[in-house]
């Protein structure tokens, strides 16, 4: 077996899932187990006290982050049973002594967490003189979100110091032998095992990856950078409401809606201005259109038609994904056998002549959106989500993370036989001290 150990982060705002998660990670093979800065800021140290209790022989870690007052939040953090506290690298030195000699005393060790540092490689080279037992290598959520890796950071750091060094940052099954390879002593894993519909199978592999140094397929809990094709393939996996989650509830673009049943394509878009009934510029925009592009047209959302059953045999031919049209259609019945998406404002029987007025790849604004060509479109039953080519993979991200929790709240409904009321205990969120006013 491996010595590199397994953590599993417990970042939860709810104590029963969190227990119910640590149970499942500890029989599939998890070593530590963290409290996470989420489930203890809810929870506060009643939470250690639970996995204490729960789990007397293992590690646990609370995940304090501590900035200041190191002193008492050292010995409460023993008192509660924890073995190792984590305090910020930005925190003052006199805090991160006050932990380390606090700790002495109560059978405590201290992790540094390197978030948020300037230097982290320099501050790791001389950690070692403030007494501290290990280093957190943190690529913090939202840096995954924009793609960052973590273990670049780690290799750098490893190459600075002795210290045990852990490292957190969207591991899997798939990146965790490279972890460590890359020199982790404890691959700390969140959403890898506290999103999975199977804790202990997701832990086990983990384990296992970690024990053979070989790679195990994960088919969620996968970030994407800029590759296109890495974010394309991410997309295909997430649907329009998981973008608007991810994206503080953005909109899709109003009026648009699919002419059948089923519908949903993932491509850059092609953009085209035009006259109502003007479907020179659209069809044109089909020859200049790439294998998996979505044609996005402005005719100001109104008719007459601009496409039909010959345009869509075209853009079907050439390898387009779909087509996006705030104004008219028709020809819709040819178009749903052809199975070609199409998301439209109107459909109408009549359409105008080729007149040639209009635009290719110019930004256009449909629904007070801006779309710029290049830009990102996701459409499915629900509607047309805009990803504009800098945010496209933040937002992809985002959208694979709203997806992979709604999986796990998903299970626990139905091994529970419970409701998401209950599940996700919404009572307890409701906003508190609210005005009795209506709200417009």
């Amino acid at each position: 077996m491996s010595n590199t150990k397994l953590q599993v982060a417990l970042d939860f705002l709810e104590l029963s899932r969190a227990m119910d998660v640590a149970v499942g990670a500890v029989a599939g093979g998890a070593d530590y187990i963290e409290a996470g800065t989420p489930l203890i800021k809810s929870e506060g140290l009643d939470a250690v006290r639970r996995l204490r209790e729960k789990f007397p022989d293992k590690t646990i870690i609370a995940d304090t982050k501590t900035a200041d007052a190191g002193k008492i939040e050292a010995q409460a953090a023993a008192n509660a049973g924890a073995n190792i506290m984590t305090v910020l690298a930005t925190a003052s030195e006199s805090t991160i002594r006050e932990c380390v000699e606090a700790g002495k005393h109560y059978g405590l060790l201290v992790a540094i967490d390197l978030l948020g540092v300037a230097d982290p490689v320099a501050f790791a080279a001389t950690a070692a003189d403030l007494g501290v037992a290990w280093l957190d290598v943190h690529c913090a959520i939202d840096q995954q979100m924009q793609g960052a890796d973590p273990l670049e950071l780690l290799r750098a750091v490893r190459g600075v110091t002795d210290l045990t060094l852990a490292v957190a940052g969207g591991i899997n099954s798939e990146t965790a032998a490279a972890a460590k390879l890359a020199g982790a002593d404890v691959v700390i894993v969140g959403g890898a095992i506290t999103k999975a519909t199977d804790v202990q199978q997701a832990t086990a592999d983990i384990r296992k990856a970690l024990d053979t140094g070989k790679s195990i397929p994960s088919k969620l809990f996968k970030r994407t950078g800029a590759d296109v094709e890495s974010l394309r393939e991410l997309l295909e996996s997430v649907r329009t409401s998981n973008i608007s989650d991810g994206a503080h509830r953005q909109p899709c673009l109003e009026g648009l809606r699919p002419i059948a049943a089923d519908q949903f394509a993932v491509g850059r878009a092609v953009t085209v201005r035009s006259a109502p009934g003007d479907w020179a510029k659209p069809v044109e925009a089909i020859d200049i259109a790439k294998p998996g592009d979505i044609i996005v047209i402005d005719t100001f959302g109104k008719p007459p038609a601009i496409w039909g059953e010959l345009a869509s045999e075209s853009a079907k031919n050439k390898g387009i994904a779909g087509l996006v049209v705030n104004g008219a259609v028709r020809d819709t019945a040819e178009i749903r056998k052809l199975g070609f998406p199409v998301w439209t404002k109107h459909v109408t029987s009549h359409a105008g002549d080729p007149h040639g007025l209009g635009e290719i790849n110019v930004p256009i604004e449909i629904a007070h959106q801006r779309i710029c060509p290049g830009d990102w479109i996701v459409a499915d039953d629900d509607g047309v989500m805009v990803l504009p080519a800098a945010k496209a993979v933040e937002m992809a991200n985002r959208a694979a993370d709203v997806l992979e929790a709604e999986n796990r709240i998903r299970a626990e409904i139905c091994d529970k036989n419970s409701t998401l009321a209950k599940v996700v205990n919404l009572k307890r969120w409701e906003k508190k001290g609210a005005s009795d006013a209506v709200i417009e």
